[in-house]
């Protein structure tokens, strides 16, 4: 196979990408990154045999990560009733089995159904998540003592798509961070019988879906759209207010000075600071001063990087106009 042809510069902006169900999160990313995009993150990874939505953040969009992150994330799900396994999903080893005929379509619906809420959960010892620095899955595969992790979610809403037990398909969204296999888990501990994850589809983190995602073959067939498909940082979050700066004070900005916030927007409220050519140019938070008035706390310079004032740091006059800010 011959070399691909490679972006002749670093991209700043969002790629959704269409995960297929088999490589990991980072092998999608390794693949992009040959492209010629060396700065590169994500915004939520998935577990190989999940498929479906993967924010990708190139260059000064992996800055937004965190804030990208919180997004709530939709799921169409699979489950079989009668088994467990170590990983609790199909791709794991057996550690269970039990019969599973008295799980009528309706007691399967209502513990589909009894997953909305707020509740802790357990972290599965074949997980990324870290203890000590290491990665859980790395002590389980060395046979070590997993310590038990607990966190909590929100489940918004659960319910079933196809009923045919022991096999089911089910929607779900949640906040960031949960983890669905364990959702199937702890409804085959409530039905009795023990239950995997059959299949997994993210079909959107907010504010992204997959009718704006792209299969990764298509990005690697033809790299030279790779630009085209890029969202700008600003879309990623769309919950934020655009503030445009003027050239004097995104000047003030990038020197970590406190310029004044627009007097519409309450102190605490995040904003997208860009330059007068609608640059991003930083993250910031309107915070209150001892006068009252609001001045915009940078909490992540884009572009440049410029350094946070500090509290009680230098500040600028108010001037007669305030800046223009959109949603």
């Amino acid at each position: 196979m011959g070399r691909r042809k490679i972006s002749a510069c670093q991209l700043h902006g969002v790629l959704v990408l269409n995960k297929p169900s088999g490589p990991t999160s980072n092998a999608c990313l390794t693949a992009i990154k040959r492209l010629g995009q060396s700065k590169i993150g994500h915004a939520g990874t998935l577990d190989p045999l999940a498929a479906g939505v993967l924010v990708v953040l190139l260059g000064e969009a992996t800055k937004i990560a965190p804030y990208v992150m919180e997004g709530e994330k939709t799921y169409l799900g699979g489950l079989c009733l009668g088994q467990t396994t170590d990983t609790y999903d199909i791709q794991g080893a057996v550690t269970a089995e039990a019969p599973w005929e008295h799980v009528t379509p309706e007691l399967l619906a209502e513990a589909v159904a009894a997953w909305t809420g707020e509740t802790s959960q357990e972290v599965p010892a074949y997980s990324a998540a870290k203890h000590q620095g290491r990665p859980l899955y790395e002590l389980a595969r060395k046979g070590l003592d997993v310590p038990v992790k607990h966190k909590e979610i929100s489940v918004f809403d659960a319910r079933i798509v196809t009923n045919e037990p022991p096999s089911a398909t089910f929607r779900v969204r949640v906040s960031s961070g949960v983890y669905i296999r364990s959702l199937v888990h702890s409804l085959g501990k409530r039905l009795g019988c023990g239950a995997v994850m059959t299949a997994l589809t993210r079909e959107a983190s907010r504010p992204f879906d997959l009718t704006q995602a792209h299969d990764l073959a298509d990005i690697l067939d033809a790299p030279g759209t790779l630009p085209d498909r890029i969202i700008p940082i600003e879309a990623a979050l769309p919950h934020w207010p655009t503030v445009s700066l003027t050239a004097a004070e995104a000047a003030l900005v990038r020197q970590g000075v406190r310029v004044p916030a627009d007097p519409a927007l309450p102190a605490g409220t995040n904003a997208l600071l860009t330059d007068e050519a609608k640059r991003p140019l930083a993250l910031a938070r309107a915070e209150g001063t001892d006068g009252g008035r609001s001045r915009w706390a940078i909490v992540r310079g884009l572009f440049g990087d410029p350094q946070p004032a500090r509290p009680g740091g230098q500040t600028v006059p108010e001037r007669t106009s305030t800046p223009n800010s959109g949603g």
